[in-house]
């Protein structure tokens, strides 16, 4: 068994160990840092999540894939999204996990509608209100949030967020919890429910994330490390 092989089985593990609901939990293979040989690796252990935070970067592996015949992939964009950028991934790209102004949801709207696609998104949260990090503070979304919703062409599958780096278990864990609340005041208040995604924890918090709740975790060193 490679040591990516390794990596990968023991994240399977965690899940279904911290995860009160390990079926409805997808992690995303963090590649940003990595070429396609690694890639084609990760791929080969069924993992078919890629995620990226660099549009000419995912539009270029895209392509890549594309030209070796692998067409099952699901492109996620992770990072932050530059408006003028968006183009550049609308005819692919799965799940956008970063949107945090009106702005650029209604540029992922007009790119989508291009693209005859509707586009499945993420409402990113700034939960610890750190100034290095991006994503809504909560009376923003609130204040922008009926205008979102108004978009066709964007469908809002859930919430994202980054705990701070740090060892404090406790400080992480409120961050997850808290995002979780969040999902469940708008679900009451705006989407009767359909709010299903929660994308929170990376390689150094995962398991915390998981025990919070978390559908989707973003994994990158721990599988290449």
């Amino acid at each position: 068994m490679s040591r990516i092989e390794k990596n990968i089985e023991e994240i399977r593990k965690d899940i279904k160990e911290h995860s009160p609901n390990p079926e409805k939990v997808r992690f995303i293979g963090v590649t940003k840092y990595v070429g396609i040989e690694e890639m084609l690796e990760v791929a080969k252990c069924g993992v078919k999540i890629f995620g990226e935070n660099k549009a000419q970067v995912i539009k270029e592996k895209e392509e890549k894939f594309r030209e070796l015949g692998i067409d099952d992939i699901e492109w996620h964009f992770i990072g932050n999204l530059q408006k003028n950028k968006v183009k550049y991934i609308a005819e692919y790209v799965s799940l956008i996990h970063s949107v945090n102004k009106l702005s650029l949801a209604q540029e992922i709207e007009k790119r989508a509608e291009q693209n005859n696609r509707i586009i499945d998104v993420l409402l990113e949260i700034n939960i610890a209100g750190e100034e290095s990090k991006e994503g809504y503070v909560l009376e923003e979304l609130y204040r922008e949030l009926p205008e979102i919703m108004k978009l066709k062409n964007i469908n809002i599958k859930g919430l994202m967020t980054m705990a701070p780096f740090s060892d404090d278990e406790v400080l992480v864990r409120g961050v997850f919890k808290r995002l979780r609340e969040i999902k469940d005041e708008l679900n009451t208040k705006y989407f009767n429910g359909q709010l299903t995604e929660l994308s929170m924890g990376m390689t150094n918090d995962y398991k915390i994330a998981l025990e919070e709740g978390a559908t989707l975790v973003r994994i990158g060193r721990k599988i290449f490390q």
